[in-house]
């Protein structure tokens, strides 16, 4: 009789909005159509159309103590009608005063918060998210993937508003259906995930309960139900700017392009349009990213390039529809991508040659004309994203004494990226694919060291299975780039490869080549879920022919590279821990020659305790390798291995004030390398609206054998080298005042100082001896002397074998700053108000004078940018 009524009693509320379980076990909800005045959005709930309803609750703890209930109810409503879906949150609370409501950026959320996930294309593998604090600072992203990926670079428009009262806070939501994805189906299905976060206990709490050892994300929601009538809406919105831009600097007498001022203004215009519900084409045209921070200071001691994040709005949006990585995880190696969105735009990669009395003025980027994506899924399962992009013809204008003539820096380049992947077998099994091109309009032989055309692909499958336990996947990729001889030479000839190794009888160098083809790929199979251990293994390989930075990144080919992983996960408290992680990695690394390069291997913990203190540590020991690049063009060296171990402790983060510390090492065999690096992390928070930190960091690095040069001497190749002790100090201070959840103040300052000292001078002589110091000689005082009037070293290499080398010491100091007004007037419209600052020295002395250092930085002239942007979002 007891369940009877019990049954009852849910069918009568699934009528009124409470929910249900499917035959699954998953919760249902079912939503109420609006027939009468939609609710205001002011967070207090007091409409006449959140009265009268009966609000789901039945939240369950998944962190820290999965599966209990939590120490504070939660409970919510959703309604609907032809343009909007309406969501309300009571986060109740027995201690409102203990409430923490942090004041933040937009998409930067800290303290307590309430957040929905809908799959409207309830394909089981996506998600839109918005989540709100109690502060009102909202943040919204899109989960793909199942939930492996979390693109938190979406930005919809969306409403919400916060109230906080003496029964705990509310939420209150406008979400249009605009900015949602779902088919023309009468009555529609979604999948709906609801979360709270109870900062002060740091405890996540979730409607539709999904254990933390579980496969997936997305394809274990609960189910929105009761939504029906609606048609998909034609997202349509358009957002013109202008900009003004003002520079003031150092002037240089003579030189008729640095005046010490500049003035430009601009206008361009970005938009979204809705080819249909299910597909977004965006475009930008003229795009300005002024507001952008600068990247960090670098000094780059190696041949390969530095990666650097993307910071742009309209590249970073939906960034992992067009991503196709090369390896899987995280790391270092996971930067290595098919697609490199900072090579649209990049610096001019020619520079003129001036003469005598000659200035020139060179581009600092390259102009990007227009470019469009367009990106979607359907409800069969197939997502595709296709990005389009002209970038301009760069002219460097040079000027003698009034005679102007002009150069070319970068040729029209057009690039292009193309991406699928369709989903089967309920989410279980994706097959994808991703095809790149990059095509140049060379007009003059000045720029014939780059490719005219390059062009790249792949494929990529996935299946999992026991519930998605486990999984294996293959990746498979090839390039080709095409150019004149002399771009070809110059591609045989470069770090990823370096086919000119005397000792490389693998490949071949052709200086008449005009194309150049390679492939890759990695296949893994492991467990990921369901159990406290996690297994993997992969093997990857890059031919050595293989050439994608044209359009993506990539530091080294010619590589196959083995690992095996195997971690063990305790997520629930237990004596003094709220968790605790370790992890065991060994691999190997050959080339295409059949060389063994490496043996390594690493040890490492996470742990979090019941004080909200963590502490992570490692070890990773290196064998004994073969360097193929060490020599950059010449033989591979037989290296020293080494130790390196790194240590992090970071305090409780819900305190106002926080602290966190870092310590990496590096100790090599045969004390021929030794690193170290300090880190603090200080941060303060006086009032819920202002946020400092500060972030020093020191670097010592004594390397016994740094590169220096090579020097031809009677077609006999001197690969020289030395000792460094370089000393690199950087110092971030951040700033951030919330004024309102629409209105911040955001600075960063950087200063950095790197200093190098060379010494003990050596050439390489059998780079392969059984004993290291077999490998190489060092000069002695009477081989080496130091010119100081014309600041470079003569050596003495033999009879009648004389040369000289720069002094290869330096001294960089920089200082690097932004401050950024940002006002969001109208949601999707802003004003920026923005200062950037920019100092920059170099001198060859070697010397590490931390107040004259600091001295010589601030007397610099600084380069000030003083910029105003402003954008107005509307829709059509």
């Amino acid at each position: 009789m007891r369940q009877s009524i019990i049954i009852l009693l849910l069918v009568c509320f699934s009528i009124q909005g409470i929910a249900r379980k499917t035959s699954t076990g998953k919760k249902v909800f079912r939503a109420i159509r609006i027939e009468s005045r939609a609710p205001v959005i002011d967070g207090v709930l007091d409409d006449s159309v959140w009265q009268n309803l009966e609000w789901e609750s039945g939240f369950i703890q998944q962190q820290p103590y999965e599966g209990k209930d939590p120490s504070q109810e939660t409970a919510f409503n959703i309604l609907y009608d032809d343009n909007n879906v309406y969501v309300a949150f009571r986060a109740y609370d027995t201690s409102p005063d203990s409430i923490v409501k942090r004041m933040t950026r937009k998409d930067e959320i800290d303290g307590d918060f309430v957040a929905i996930q809908l799959d409207s294309y309830y394909d089981r593998r996506t998600a839109f998210t918005f989540m709100v604090n109690a502060a009102g600072i909202k943040m919204d992203g899109i989960f793909s993937n199942d939930g492996e990926n979390e693109d938190w670079t979406w930005d919809p428009i969306w409403y919400v508003k916060t109230n906080i009262d003496k029964k705990g806070w509310t939420a209150e939501m406008k979400i249009p259906l605009s900015q949602l994805r779902f088919d023309k189906e009468e009555d529609q299905v979604w999948g709906l995930q609801v979360a709270r976060l109870l900062f002060r206990k740091e405890e996540l709490s979730i409607w539709q309960f999904i254990p933390r050892d579980a496969p997936g994300w997305v394809h274990q929601f609960g189910e929105l139900q009761g939504i029906s009538g609606i048609k998909p809406k034609r997202q349509i919105e358009i957002a013109p700017y202008t900009v003004g831009n003002m520079e003031r600097f150092e002037k240089e007498e003579g030189n008729p392009f640095v005046t010490g001022k500049s003035s430009k203004l601009n206008i361009g215009v970005d938009g979204k349009i809705g080819i249909t519900n299910n597909m977004i084409l965006d475009f930008t045209v003229n795009p300005d990213f002024g507001q952008v921070e600068a990247d960090p200071s670098q000094v780059n001691l190696t041949a390969y390039e530095i990666f650097f994040k993307e910071k742009r709005p309209f590249f970073i949006e939906g960034k992992n529809i067009l991503s196709f990585p090369l390896m899987f995880g995280d790391g270092d190696l996971a930067a290595e991508n098919m697609f490199y969105s900072r090579r649209i735009g990049r610096r001019p990669q020619s520079y003129p040659d001036t003469g005598d009395g000659e200035y020139a003025d060179i581009p600092t980027n390259t102009s990007i004309l227009g470019a469009a994506k367009f990106t979607g899924k359907t409800k069969n399962g197939l997502s595709i994203g296709i990005l389009e992009s002209i970038t301009a013809k760069e002219m460097a204008e040079i000027d003698n004494e009034g005679k102007k003539r002009f150069e070319t820096v970068e040729p029209l380049t057009n690039y292009s990226v193309s991406r699928v992947q369709k989903d089967f077998n309920k989410g279980n099994t994706i097959l994808g694919g991703m095809f790149t091109t990059t095509n140049r309009k060379i007009e003059n032989t000045d720029l014939n060291f780059l490719h005219t055309s390059a062009y790249s692909g792949g494929l990529d499958f996935t299946h999992q299975w026991k519930d998605r336990t486990y999984s294996f996947s293959l990746k498979t990729y090839f390039s080709q780039v095409k150019g004149s001889e002399e771009a070809l030479i110059r591609t045989q000839n470069s770090p990823a490869r370096y086919f000119q190794r005397l000792d490389n009888d693998y490949v071949k160098f052709d200086s008449s080549r005009t194309s150049l083809s390679g492939y890759g790929g990695v296949l893994s199979i492991g467990k990921h879920a369901n159990g406290h251990w996690r297994y993997a293994g992969f093997i990857s390989w890059k031919s050595p022919g293989l050439e994608l930075n044209d359009l993506g990144f990539m530091t080294s080919a010619d590589e196959i590279l083995q690992v095996l992983w195997v971690g063990y996960r305790i997520w629930e408290p237990f004596s003094i821990f709220r968790n605790l992680n370790v992890n065991l990695n060994q691999w190997n690394v050959f080339d295409f020659g059949g060389n063994h390069i490496v043996t390594g291997g690493n040890i490492n913990l996470h742990m979090q305790f019941k004080n909200y203190w963590s502490l992570s540590t490692g070890i990773n020991p290196r064998g004994n390798g073969i360097l193929n690049s060490m020599l950059r063009g010449g033989p591979s060296f037989l290296t020293p291995g080494g130790i390196s171990s790194w240590l992090s402790i970071n305090s409780d983060n819900r305190k106002k004030i926080t602290c966190g510390t870092r310590f990496m090492g590096f100790w090599g065999y045969e004390k021929n390398s030794r690193t170290q690096q300090y880190s603090l992390n200080l941060s303060y928070r006086p009032t819920n609206a202002l946020n400092i930190s500060l972030n020093p960091s020191l670097r010592l690095n004594n390397r016994n054998l740094q590169y220096v040069t090579k020097e031809s001497v009677e077609s006999d190749d001197r690969y020289l080298f030395a000792t460094i002790d370089q000393k690199t100090l950087m110092f971030s201070l951040r700033l951030n005042y919330s004024i309102s959840p629409d209105f911040t103040i955001q600075y960063w300052g950087q200063p950095f100082i790197s200093v190098g000292k060379y010494s003990e001078f050596k050439k390489i002589t059998d780079p392969k001896a059984d004993q290291y110091t077999d490998r190489f000689h060092t000069f002695t005082d009477n081989e080496i002397s130091y010119d100081e009037t014309d600041n470079v070293y003569n050596v003495n290499d033999g009879p009648d074998l004389n040369y000289s080398i720069d002094n290869p010491d330096f001294n960089v100091k920089e200082f690097k700053s932004n401050l950024v007004v940002r006002w969001e007037y109208v949601p999707g419209s802003t004003i920026f108000l923005v200062w950037s600052q920019g100092r920059s020295g170099y001198d060859p002395t070697g010397e590490f004078n931390l107040n004259q250092d600091t001295r010589d930085l601030y007397d610099i002239h600084p380069h000030n940018i003083f910029l105003i942007k402003l954008s107005y979002r509307f829709g059509l």
